[in-house]
């Protein structure tokens, strides 16, 4: 019964259903009939017009997107626990061919106006020191917290008076909304977002995500990056079939909601051991290593994230029986 990672799930059948219906003969990397359909889509799903690429992975979204927003002289500000700067081996310097990241603090791996400002305030403003370009926000954030529309408003709005472009790093972008029950407009444009990192490979997507621009002109030399860093693909459909099969009937938000109930749910017996709130699909719990002992002896697999606590991640489709299971051990502890 593993609960390492959101990024181990399947790929929801209606996704690999959308890969055989593609298995035809069509034009090559993004001329193809399905890709075409995706700035349509995306627009009717963000309610303006908006520009998209499809990606194979989230680490080559988040960097192209910092590409697009940050010369490589200039640096990004993001949370010291964001993943761009833990988790991606340097990948966000190299698209952008040297862009510092800068980083500031806060709790649950959220950024606050007062942090991003002590951080860029302490840069002093001369030829010597790098200065800050472009803010990257996570929703949800790294330790499964979510930054609501007026806390991502408040941060653009600084940017923004900065002259700093916004990326929303969306690798949990369902799990969010699904908390908050917004719009995706609301959350990202509306609030101020220039480009988003919408995830689907943790959300039921095989090997796909998504690039969406919201300023005309962002989108133009991240095609070619993305040519150059090797992420054209030949057969681009199959990429974007996976991400029509999640937006069409809603079901990228359904599985957001899916994960989301699995994790409030483990939450509700786990009282007493929660180091963050559960406002998406991550635990992260106080546990002694005989008591992580104890529910990997039951069958449960777990990351151990750090001394006295473990990460616990629920997916789209992880059964209610295991579900169940590892409510009552938690509660048993």
């Amino acid at each position: 019964m593993r609960f390492f990672s959101d990024n181990a799930a399947s790929a929801h059948p209606a996704v690999l259903d959308a890969i055989v219906a593609a298995n035809a003969v069509d034009t090559a990397y993004d001329g193809d009939a399905i890709s075409k359909r995706l700035d349509g889509a995306f627009s009717d799903l963000f309610g303006r017009p908006v520009e998209s690429l499809w990606i194979a992975t989230g680490t080559a979204a988040n960097s192209l997107a910092l590409a697009a927003l940050c010369p490589p002289y200039g640096g990004v500000l993001c949370h010291h626990d964001a993943h761009i700067q833990n988790d991606e081996a340097g990948a966000p310097e190299f698209y952008t061919h040297g862009a510092k990241l800068l980083l500031a603090q806060g709790d649950g791996a959220k950024l606050t106006v007062d942090s991003v400002t002590a951080t860029a305030d302490a840069i002093a403003r001369d030829v010597h020191r790098v200065q800050p370009h472009a803010l990257s926000l996570t929703n949800a954030t790294e330790y499964g917290r979510v930054y609501a529309p007026d806390e991502v408003a408040a941060l653009a709005d600084w940017a923004k008076g900065r002259g700093f472009g916004v990326h929303m790093d969306g690798a949990r972008f369902a799990n969010a909304i699904a908390h908050l029950g917004c719009t995706p407009a609301e959350l990202t444009w509306q609030a101020g977002v220039d480009v988003l990192s919408f995830g689907f490979v943790k959300n039921g997507g095989m090997s796909a995500e998504a690039l969406i621009f919201f300023h005309e002109g962002l989108a133009e030399a991240t095609r070619i990056r993305r040519k150059r860093a090797g992420h054209l693909l030949s057969k681009g459909r199959f990429a974007a079939a996976q991400i029509l099969a999640l937006i069409e009937e809603d079901r990228w938000i359904a599985n957001g909601r899916a994960a989301n109930d699995g994790a409030r749910r483990l939450a509700e017996a786990a009282t007493g051991r929660l180091i963050h709130a559960v406002e998406a699909n991550e635990l992260f719990l106080r546990m002694t290593p005989d008591e992580a002992a104890t529910l990997r002896a039951q069958g449960f697999d777990f990351y151990d994230w750090a001394e006295g606590e473990i990460r616990l991640v629920v997916s789209w489709d992880q059964p209610e029986a295991e579900i169940a299971a590892l409510a009552s051990a938690l509660a048993a502890l």
